[in-house]
């Protein structure tokens, strides 16, 4: 089902219409007004050339977030074959213990 929500981004009121849930589509459109608001502060630069750099940053840290979550992967990835590993050398130690306690 979409959901239609307007959110203001600079002064302006935008219609935001997508799946997710109205308070999710809030947040991105606060999180753009902000970095939007932010740039136009602090480079004293206009609309378009703020939303711009605004694309540009949030692709930046896109792109960041997604460097991270694939090392986390490969280290989980790592964390799961070693208690793989781990768990095949507690069974064949279970298995030489056995067969030890057996000839006795």
């Amino acid at each position: 089902m979409e959901n239609r929500v307007t959110v203001s981004i600079c002064g302006e009121e935008y219609t935001l219409v997508a799946e997710e849930a109205p308070s999710y589509m809030q947040k991105v459109g606060g999180y753009v007004d902000t970095k939007m608001g932010e740039l136009i502060e602090s480079a004293k630069v206009g609309r378009t050339d703020a939303a711009v750099l605004t694309a540009v940053n949030i692709a930046d840290e896109l792109f960041k977030e997604r460097e991270a979550a694939e090392t986390l992967r490969t280290q989980v990835k790592e964390y799961v074959d070693e208690a793989a590993r781990a768990r095949n050398e507690v069974s064949e130690l279970k298995r030489e213990l056995f067969k030890l306690q057996n000839k006795k």
